[in-house]
């Protein structure tokens, strides 16, 4: 028996009449999904401010007095001149600027906290051309946030919105004033949440809205709207490899910025709550052998002796997955919600023990951070040593929050730490397989190493650590 198919051909239009459809459907649907920024732009422009700020910064003399003088010296021969040393001035003027906007009718300014620290004047340019010089009302690091004073009133203001309710993939606009161009929009969307970036505290409190933004340098402390036209992030941070918007932006979320807002404004200062734990991730294989039906939480390491977290019966190899309704899904999630409470809270701790969920309550203490602000580093006096670095104490922070110890770097310079790969700001627990606590540490291993060849540094960067080999030679 034969099976005949009968084939029917099928007319298709032409290539040229297929590409005109298809394009026509495309701008249909363009037409009618992507947004039209221009009426939230022009609503809000008005509550764009741009920061301009001046330091004085020593200037570096070519040569001492000495040297300048022996110069002329020789530059003028048999002629002496009447040198002014004293004239010659020894500060500069260095100038930044910066974004930021309005959140009050009577003259509040949000900003970045990097924007504005350490600047001698502040001037903040309104959208109309009106100029006013700011009033610091406080500063907060670890958020990175600033708020500042006009003595303006009737001045037009943001709302802010709910950043807890932003999706990836939503639509957002930025305006700022990058490169200093002042006024500029820019739009995307959201690409993650609760990202954790470097350069943050060690005891991380921050987790950023990542978006494909275009931010660049003068984009720091403008607002991230929504397109109800609502602040639901300030523009903090990029990462790039030249300097220029690479696409990968980081904002702060609006939620986190409204209770620093509530602080600086009552006090002037941010205190965040202390659960006292050192933690890190639940990884697949800490989820198989605690029996979790896929990995998530925080586990804990080890519970910091007379912590709120023993008072409240916490246990080394507990794992939180809630924290007063908050879910944890990466161990970074808990240091971010547990700094959202101020010292002496009572907060609801759901954890996973020995296959059983249980419910604690804990009262939160004061966290280091609330005074490391304003201790001043004590950076040790030995001479630069051949590892091409010097190194500092550490603070009180990651010593009593984190449960590390050891040397942080202040200054690189061209060496076998460059070579590995070591950067400013990276915590050093170990040299040549040896624990360190104190600088003296440091400098009594350092002069004990070989004078050539290999030897280890552990490193504790962003909360991760890792282990370098530095390369000795004569």
């Amino acid at each position: 028996m034969k099976l005949i198919l009968c084939v029917r051909p099928i007319m298709l239009p032409s290539l040229p009449l297929l590409l005109i459809l298809s394009l026509g459907a495309a701008s249909s649907n363009a037409q009618t999904v992507l947004p039209n920024f221009a009426d939230l732009v022009e609503h809000n422009v008005p509550t764009i401010v741009e920061i301009s700020t001046l330091r004085n910064v020593e200037a570096r003399r070519p040569f001492n007095d000495r040297e300048l003088e022996e110069l002329l010296r020789r530059l003028n021969p048999g002629d002496t001149p009447d040198l002014d040393i004293e004239g010659i001035p020894e500060q500069r003027r260095r100038g930044a600027v910066g974004s930021g906007f309005l959140i009050s009718a009577d003259g509040y300014v949000l900003t970045n906290n990097h924007v504005v620290a350490g600047a001698d004047e502040i001037a903040v340019h309104l959208n109309d051309r009106r100029v006013f010089d700011a009033e610091v009302i406080g500063l907060d690091e670890p958020s990175d946030l600033a708020l500042l004073k006009l003595e303006a009133s009737d001045l037009p203001y943001v709302e802010f919105g709910d950043s807890d309710a932003v999706r990836v993939g939503d639509w957002v606009l930025a305006i700022g004033s990058p490169f200093g161009l002042e006024f500029s929009a820019a739009a995307g969307i959201v690409s993650a949440k609760g990202r954790s970036v470097p350069g943050g505290s060690t005891y991380n409190y921050m987790s950023f809205i990542q978006t494909d933004v275009a931010i660049n340098q003068g984009n720091s402390g403008g607002p991230l709207f929504n397109l109800d036209g609502e602040v639901i992030g300030i523009n903090s941070q990029i990462l790039s490899s030249t300097g220029a918007s690479n696409g990968i932006s980081f904002s702060i979320p609006s939620n986190v910025a409204m209770n620093v807002v509530a602080q600086l404004r009552e006090s002037g200062v941010v205190a965040r709550g202390l659960l006292g734990v050192r933690m890190r991730e639940v990884d697949y294989a800490l989820a198989e052998i605690f029996e979790m039906e896929r990995p998530r939480g925080a586990f804990i390491d080890e519970v910091q002796a007379d912590s709120p977290a023993q008072a409240a019966g916490i246990l080394d190899e507990d794992i939180i997955l809630e924290f007063n309704g908050h879910q944890i899904d990466y161990y970074t999630d808990l240091p971010f919600y547990v700094g959202q409470y101020r010292p002496g809270t009572r907060a609801d701790v759901l954890i996973f023990r020995n296959g059983e969920l249980d419910t604690l309550k804990v009262e939160l203490g004061s966290s280091p951070t609330n005074t490391v602000a304003q201790m001043e580093p004590q950076v040790t006096k030995e001479r630069r040593n051949r590892l091409g670095f010097r190194v500092t104490k550490l603070s009180s922070e990651p010593q009593q929050v984190a449960g590390i110890r050891g040397v942080r770097i202040v200054e690189l310079n061209d060496g076998p730490g460059k070579e590995a790969g070591l950067v400013v700001g990276d915590v050093i627990v170990a040299l040549d397989r040896q624990e360190i606590a104190s600088p003296e540490d440091f400098a009594a291993i350092s002069d004990q190493l070989p004078e050539s060849g290999f030897v280890s540094v552990r490193i504790i960067r962003e909360g991760q650590g890792t282990t370098r080999a530095l390369e000795l030679s004569r």
